[in-house]
């Protein structure tokens, strides 16, 4: 009980952080003339084109009677247009006149370029950080609940490698605050791959979805007997599909084919999540070592599955 108001009490203060932020308690929007409700009314019809006024009711979450006052005000603006559906004489049809499409043109402007300013003080990563954490925000809290999009796994293509060691350094950056000893390593492997590849006995494979990269992993020839695992990753606005337990799994597969005694890692004792993937693949830890090449005291570890 004690976490679950902890948690209240965080949400509610990013709310007022948020409302502050973006200015919605002004009484107009953006500065311009119009009211927030009149703004996100013209907003609602400009996006949708043409909308019914129980959508807008519903899209907006406002009371029917102070929706239809404020409707028929932009309609003697000559901002919005209202006409009987065909389908049923009693419902409108509402959309924006060559006026209101003008005006929502300019309000749309307006809000890009505040938005624009507001992210603009951060860097690409922080941005990228930002929409992934706004997306997770609309996902579990929307009552829409979208199917999850399929996502294939492939071997990796031309500028595949080079992107491997970019999310790596930029992740690991922005979740952990890791040097840039983590990039340097992985640019090291993923160009000791390249010089002494063996196709036969090695691979890389990509996780996509629509035709983005949101994982990858690797298996390296150790010795004859021995495969390693490396450069796991999964982005954040993909976690949750199972795709770190598949690359896992793809690995050991691939090392049974090759016959491989044993798959061994090297990790870190913060990466629980990857951890439980590999406990559920069968791995176990057998050495462990203070570790700080990436900047924070870590305990290195190296986990290990034999396959015979």
């Amino acid at each position: 009980m004690h976490e679950s108001s902890e948690h209240i009490h965080t949400i509610r203060r990013f709310n007022r952080f948020y409302t502050r932020k973006i200015g919605l308690l002004d009484e107009t929007m953006l500065s311009t003339r119009f009211k927030l409700t009149e703004a996100r009314i013209l907003y609602e019809i400009g996006f949708k084109r043409t909308t019914e006024m129980k959508q807008l009711i519903q899209e907006l979450g406002l009371d029917g009677g102070y929706l239809s006052r404020t409707v028929s005000k932009l309609t003697e603006q000559g901002l919005i247009s209202k006409k009987a559906s065909e389908e049923d004489g009693r419902r409108y049809e509402l959309s924006l006149t060559k006026k209101g499409n003008k005006t929502f043109e300019q309000l749309d402007q307006i809000s890009m370029n505040e938005i624009g300013s507001m992210i603009g003080m951060l860097s690409s990563g922080e941005q990228i950080q930002l929409v992934q954490a706004m997306k997770s925000v609309q996902s579990l809290l929307g009552t829409e609940k979208s199917p999850p999009v399929a996502y294939i796994l492939r071997d990796h293509e031309p500028g595949d490698l080079g992107w491997i060691v970019h999310r790596h350094g930029v992740f690991y950056t922005q979740e952990f605050g890791w040097n840039d000893n983590l990039e340097a390593l992985c640019a090291d492997i993923i160009a000791n791959y390249v010089k002494h590849h063996d196709p036969a006995r090695e691979r890389v494979w990509i996780a996509e979805r629509d035709g983005e990269r949101i994982g990858s992993v690797m298996l390296a020839k150790e010795s004859e007997s021995v495969s390693r695992l490396r450069l796991l990753l999964v982005e954040p606005s993909a976690r949750g599909l199972g795709i770190g337990k598949r690359l896992v799994q793809e690995c050991t597969r691939f090392a049974r084919k090759c016959r491989y005694e044993k798959i061994v890692l090297d990790t870190v004792d913060i990466l629980e999540a990857a951890h439980g993937i590999y406990r559920s693949e069968g791995y176990r830890i057998i050495h462990e070592e203070p570790y700080s090449h990436f900047g924070p005291e870590l305990i290195k570890q190296i986990w290990e599955l034999e396959l015979v």
